[in-house]
Order: structure tokens, then sequence, then C-alpha cells
């Protein structure tokens, strides 16, 4: 007698969609991608052809045995649908409808046709300064709204920072969001994503609102460098440093971007500034932050003119740094096509060499591996030559 086959659990998505609540119907459209436990789908209204995100979770997996960390309870799907469809902030996904039936849960999202900032990442390996200011304003205005409302998202991550057609910013994803009750109430459950969870998560020693603040320094690291702080082969290995509080800073950093980073990567959740005052660190202050960037930056780094609403003193300080000269931001470069090719390769070739050695300059704690800086308990200090 043959063996049956392994019972997998199976997603049953119908070709259309229909939301008792707002009476509409939806066709499904493309495939986005999956999680543990959720699937996520483009969706069409039949009538006006608006165009949507959906995000379908399915019951009979939420039912098995936790048996993964991605798997979730019924009622952590509840948390989840309360907490965000109450939210209404231009730096946060829109919740527009939620409904079910036997097989799943529907959640009706904003779509963000531009994807996720990982994808951004992916393309580029590194960005600009001048286009971090504009990406991480968005993303501490979109906490600070949700800190106001006493929301801890404790999930923030490239792949959950979304982009519209205009490259906004929208903070998505509230499956491990939480409220918090008072004043001093501290959540103690570990959760999170292990190159962005903070440390007093892993030890378990209550954490709140700054464990946001710690991963969007995560964020920030990530675009500017290439990797994120407390990168590892293993997740024992990035769990490690980041209790340690063990990273680097590239030399190419501004102080004043060195500086942000640092305060918001602090061991000690008191010593991290709270989110509003992010918002006043120099490196968003001392320079304009510009208020769109066009559709190429998904690509390739932006030529900076006036148009774009910068000075001519940050031009001036952009050329003296190395990552814009490698990216090409010079100003006698920016109408050279041939020096913008060639910059953007040189600027490749470094995000390689960086990658090449980040494991190193983190197992050696600094020592060798001149023109950079060495951050041991969040105190920079300059490298051994």
């Amino acid at each position: 007698m043959t063996a049956a086959p392994e019972n997998k659990t199976t997603y049953v998505v119908p070709d259309s969609l229909f939301d008792p609540h707002r009476g509409r119907t939806y066709k499904r459209g493309r495939f986005f991608g999956k999680g543990g436990f959720a699937r996520c789908y483009e969706i069409i209204d039949v009538h006006t052809d608006d165009v949507f995100a959906c995000k379908i979770v399915s019951k009979k997996l939420m039912m098995k045995p936790r048996q993964e960390e991605e798997t979730a309870e019924p009622e952590e799907i509840a948390v989840e649908i309360s907490i965000h469809r109450g939210l209404n902030h231009r730096s946060i996904v829109k919740f527009f409808s939620c409904f079910d039936d036997i097989d799943n849960t529907y959640i009706v999202l904003e779509l963000c046709r531009k994807r996720s900032m990982s994808e951004l990442q992916r393309r580029r390996k590194i960005i600009t300064e001048f286009e971090c200011r504009y990406y991480i304003t968005q993303i501490i205005e979109g906490v600070q709204y949700l800190h106001n409302n006493r929301i801890i998202h404790r999930d923030l991550k490239l792949a959950n920072l979304f982009l519209n057609d205009m490259l906004h910013v929208k903070i998505g994803d509230f499956g491990l969001a939480t409220r918090i009750e008072f004043e001093g109430d501290r959540r103690y459950s570990v959760c999170g994503s292990p190159n962005y969870i903070a440390p007093e998560i892993l030890t378990k020693k209550g954490h709140s609102f700054e464990a946001d603040i710690w991963s969007i320094g995560c964020v920030m690291y990530t675009l500017l460098a290439g990797r994120p702080p407390f990168h590892h082969k293993t997740r024992e290995g990035i769990f490690s440093n980041i209790k340690k509080g063990q990273y680097s800073v590239p030399s190419w950093l501004t102080i004043s971007a060195a500086d942000m980073l640092v305060s918001m990567l602090q061991l000690d959740p008191e010593r991290r500034p709270a989110i509003g005052q992010l918002l006043n660190c120099n490196f968003l202050k001392a320079a304009k932050v510009p208020q769109f960037l066009p559709s190429f930056c998904l690509t390739m780094a932006p030529r900076i003119g006036n148009g774009m609403g910068i000075s001519d003193p940050v031009k001036e300080s952009m050329q003296r740094r190395p990552l814009m000269v490698l990216n090409g931001l010079r100003d006698d470069n920016r109408n050279d096509a041939s020096a913008q090719a060639q910059a953007q390769a040189l600027a490749q070739a470094q995000v390689c060499r960086y990658n090449d050695s980040f494991d190193t300059l983190i197992e050696n704690q600094g020592e060798g591996n001149t023109g950079q800086e060495f951050v041991s308990n969040n105190t920079l200090c300059p490298r051994k030559t």
C-alpha cells in the first residue's frame, strides 16, 4: 500500500472576492509574496478598477500547532487588525477593510507599487546621505505618530517599509505591533527580525518605544553602509554582536550621520533619543531635506541640483565626501554621462570591498583595516594604524 503524502496546508484563494462591509467585489491579480501564515496579492475592484494590496491569512494554518516562528494565533491577527485599522497617517500603509470567509481572513490595504525598501537596497546597495535624509525623515514621522498613539511597531525593517509611486515611505506589517497601556509599561516577549532587534528584547529585560529607535538606527545604517550593522553569518553571531553593541562605522559617513547612528544604537535604551528628538538631529537639521526624489533613484543615485532644493554649501560638503564622489554627485561630473557611469561602477566596487571586509572588521574589533572607526559599547574609537 502506498504511503499517503505528507499533509501540508494549502492556500485556497478564490479568483473573486466579495467584501460585504464595503459592498465591493474584487478580482485576484498578481501574487506579491508570502510569509509564514499569509500571502499578499494584488486585487482589482471590478467596478472602479481601483487596485489594492490584499493580505490573505489562512485560517487552517492559524489553527495548526505552532511549529515555526512565522506562524500566528488567531488572536494575534485580531490584534494586528485592531491596531492597523485605527491608523491614519501619510507614512503608514492605509488600511481599507477586513473580511473573511470559511478559508481565509482578507485584509485590504493601500498598494505600494514601488515595493519595499529592501528592493531599493538590493538594487542600489548603498544610497547617498541626501536620499537617506528623505527616507529617514518620513520613517521618523510615521513612527512618531505610532508612539504618540502608544503603539510600538517592533518589526521596523527594510522589508516592512514600502514605497508608493511618488517614493513616499509607508510603514506596514503590524503583525508584531503592541499597545503600551500606561507610562512605564513594558513588554517582555522576544520578537522582531534578527538584524533589527533591540538588545533589551533579546535579554528579556523589558522593552518599550526605545526598541523602535534601535530598529530605525539599523535601517539607516543598512541604507548608508550596504549591510546591517550587526551582520554575521549566523543568527547567534548577530545576537552576540547586538548584545555587545559591536559594529563599525564606515569612514565615508559625515560626522552628523555617524553621530545620529550612534545615538540610536545605544545599548542602554534610556540613552537613546526619543522619536521626537530625532527630527532635531544635526544630520536632518543642518542640511535641507529633499521634498521629492525622482523614480530613477530606485536604481541609481540622483544628480543634485538646485531644482531638488539643495543649497550650495551642502553641495560643497558633498564634494568632499568619498561616497558622494563614488556615486557621481560631484558638480563637475553631473552633466558628464561617462563620468556618471564610471562613478556608479566605482560605487559598486566600493560596496563589494566593504562587504568582503565587514565580517573581519567585526571579528577583529577594529584592529587593522585603517580608515574605519569601530564602535564598542557605543563609543566611537579611531582605528589603530
